[in-house]
């Protein structure tokens, strides 16, 4: 199982877009995997031949951990061994153990002795299929029959399993005799056979319940399993601490209307205010370097690269972070770019898992949902996260060179949560005030 991501140490098998049996080309999909952060497909780093599939669709499987088992062609010789040892092999129950001039042969070859004495004709089938036939009872002229819809005609675990599903209870079922033949010659020469996958263990749509006819319980999915997990996880490991600041951001309110229908012309796209927060954060990031930091135990890990994550809702209700790598070095121009191309593809599950690794900070706009603040949970491993909240019309106070005025304003707060094992009360303050005044003080003579 490959490594997705910082944060991220395990992964769950959603689908094998291969099956054992199955020829597999060098950086070809072999499986679809997910994480609490996007779903993605895992490429073979081999060309060969995938021999075991240790584990089932739906399993957790750690970072790390043998996902797959491939016969590169440097196997060959081991499968050639195994064929001879299968023909040779006495047809008859023999007691008697293995004689020592027989060559050891590895685990992974025992995939050829099913191929090459199972198959009645010029058709191959996988030994997962051939397990599923054989517990099923379905013989080799019944099997031959079954559509296939894999490479070259090959019949697919679906395809077997389809197939099952529409079979008549009363069809006449044929021998499988020479199916316990062969594992009989097997079994003789102390072959290890590969573990397979059960068929019932392709993962299920979220159940639900109801008690009384008042109450409904329904299973949450696999994202929002890991996302509690991490968010409880976060909890117990950081001191939280949250400090507020109201901000009076009506110049860019103003700013904005002025230059989103010639921006939204020129570009194809919004111009939102969420690159306009985030060009704040990065700016007093540089000047608050401790806040752009990690811990490692009892080391303090202070990042050169601000890695802004963007915390964006999804249309299932879950929540994932991509982030925006390098975020003080692009313009507004491009921090808009960066912004509107996450988030439509985290919308679309389009994501790339590089591309929700790597974050320092993190910023969620809870405002977009009406909220006026909240006191957001920490991404670990970072220290800091900040919620910008509603922009709300409120009469304020204007201080002028003629004296105060009464006015209305656009103001909106600012939620600052950091982590109180290495952000004081001062710096998480100081933190947030900055990004206020950065904003107070937007350019607004700037053109996109």
């Amino acid at each position: 199982m490959p490594k997705m991501g910082e944060s991220i140490t395990e992964a769950t098998v959603l689908t094998w877009l291969k099956g054992v049996g199955d020829s597999v080309e060098l950086d070809e999909p072999i499986a679809e995997i997910a994480t609490d952060k996007v779903d993605s497909e895992v490429p073979s780093e081999f060309e060969g031949v995938i021999v075991e599939l240790p584990h089932n669709e739906g399993d957790v499987v750690q970072v790390g951990e043998i996902l797959c088992v491939i016969a590169t062609e440097g196997d060959e010789d081991a499968s050639d061994s195994r064929e001879q040892v299968v023909h040779e092999a006495p047809t008859e129950d023999v007691t008697e153990p293995a004689q020592p001039d027989v060559p050891y042969v590895p685990e992974k070859a025992t995939l050829f002795v099913e191929q090459v004495q199972v198959n009645g004709g010029s058709r191959f089938y996988s030994p997962l299929v051939r397990k599923i036939a054989q517990e099923e009872g379905i013989g080799q002229q019944e099997l031959d029959a079954i559509p296939g819809t894999g490479k070259e005609g090959r019949v697919t675990k679906k395809d077997i399993l389809a197939y099952l599903s529409s079979r008549s209870v009363s069809q006449p079922m044929e021998s499988t005799a020479p199916q316990k033949e062969i594992k009989k010659e097997v079994s003789t020469k102390q072959v290890p056979q590969p573990a397979q996958p059960p068929v019932s263990a392709k993962p299920t749509a979220p159940t639900s319940s109801s008690f009384s006819g008042d109450v409904e319980i329904l299973e949450m999915d696999r994202m929002r399993k890991l996302i509690a997990k991490h968010m409880v996880h976060s909890k117990a490991t950081s001191a939280h601490v949250t400090s507020f600041v109201e901000a009076d951001v009506t110049e860019i309110v103003n700013w904005r209307n002025k230059i989103k229908d010639d921006f939204q012309r020129r570009e194809g796209e919004k111009i939102t205010f969420t690159p306009i927060f985030l060009q704040a954060v990065a700016q007093a990031l540089r000047d608050f370097p401790y806040v752009n930091a990690s811990l490692d135990g009892d080391h303090i890990i202070l990042h050169k690269s601000i890695n802004i994550g963007m915390a964006t809702a999804l249309p299932s209700g879950n929540l994932i972070v991509p982030v925006i790598k390098d975020a003080d070095r692009l313009s507004l121009l491009g921090l808009t770019k960066a912004v509107n191309d996450l988030a439509t593809r985290a919308r679309n599950n389009n994501l790339k898992p590089s591309e929700i690794e790597g974050g320092t900070y993190t910023l969620t706009n809870v405002g977009s949902f009406g909220n006026v603040m909240g006191t957001p949970i920490i991404n670990q491993p970072q220290v800091g996260i900040l919620a910008v909240g509603a922009i709300q019309k409120k009469v304020a106070v204007i201080e002028t060179p003629q004296g105060d005025q009464i006015g209305i304003r656009h103001k909106m707060f600012l939620s600052h949560t950091y982590d109180h094992r290495l952000v004081d009360g001062a710096l998480g303050g100081q933190f947030v005030r900055r990004v206020a005044d950065l904003l107070e003080g937007f350019n607004t003579i700037q053109s996109l």
